[in-house]
């Protein structure tokens, strides 16, 4: 079977993943119709190595598949560091002081489909304060939160906020209008129902958790 040319390949994973050319520009810190002018015009003629890699851990490919070196990419294990700052689900409140507490190895291609970045520096181990998200999260969770995809990619799903001063970790509705909805997933807990994107700030998404067995 024939090798697709790289900007064939990249059309292919973005239309089999339900992406588009927009979203794609912005996670590169491009303009909009970056990422549709290389595979539609030919401009550029070759993605930025930087870029290539973005997007080859964003898909979870090889980088060779997007015109980069066979083999491109990490192998083996990424250590990622485990902060001493906890993420409250209750009514705790933040420690403005991240010491790192030790590292975790995850193997490089699980990263690599489990976040956007699937890099050290934008990944992050914190703790769970609290069980305004038991049944999902208890108090004592580790979470592992992607920093690169926060605010500019808001959507549904588990994050961690920073809510006047506090950090938390909470879910996340968007709702008509860019207007989003945060709760946790414990009933016992009040919720923010339809309010401005502005009033939190995003810090990363929840993209796994470990819990020790009890």
């Amino acid at each position: 079977m024939a090798t697709l040319d790289p900007r064939a390949m990249l059309d292919q994973l973005i239309q089999e993943r339900g992406e588009d050319y927009a979203s794609l520009s912005r996670l590169l810190g491009r303009n909009a119709a970056y990422v549709q002018q290389y595979i539609k015009r030919g401009s550029p003629r070759r993605l930025a190595e930087e870029d290539r890699r973005v997007l080859a851990r964003y898909f979870g490919v090889d980088e060779a598949r997007l015109g980069g070196p066979a083999g491109g990419g990490e192998t083996g294990l990424i250590s990622i560091p485990r902060l001493d700052v906890e993420a409250s689900a209750g009514p705790g409140a933040l420690s403005a002081v991240e010491r790192r507490l030790g590292r975790i190895g995850f193997d490089s291609a699980w990263l690599r489909r489990l976040s956007l970045s699937g890099a050290a520096e934008r990944l992050s181990l914190i703790r769970v304060d609290g069980d305004s998200m038991a049944p999902t999260l208890y108090d004592g969770d580790e979470i592992l939160v992607d920093r690169e995809d926060g605010a500019a990619r808001l959507r549904d799903g588990i994050y961690v906020l920073r809510i006047e001063g506090t950090l938390v970790v909470k879910r996340v509705a968007v709702g008509p209008g860019g207007r989003i909805s945060v709760r946790g997933d414990n009933d016992a807990y009040p919720s923010w129902p339809d309010i401005e994107p502005d009033s939190v700030d995003p810090v990363g998404r929840v993209v796994w958790f470990g819990r020790r067995l009890r």
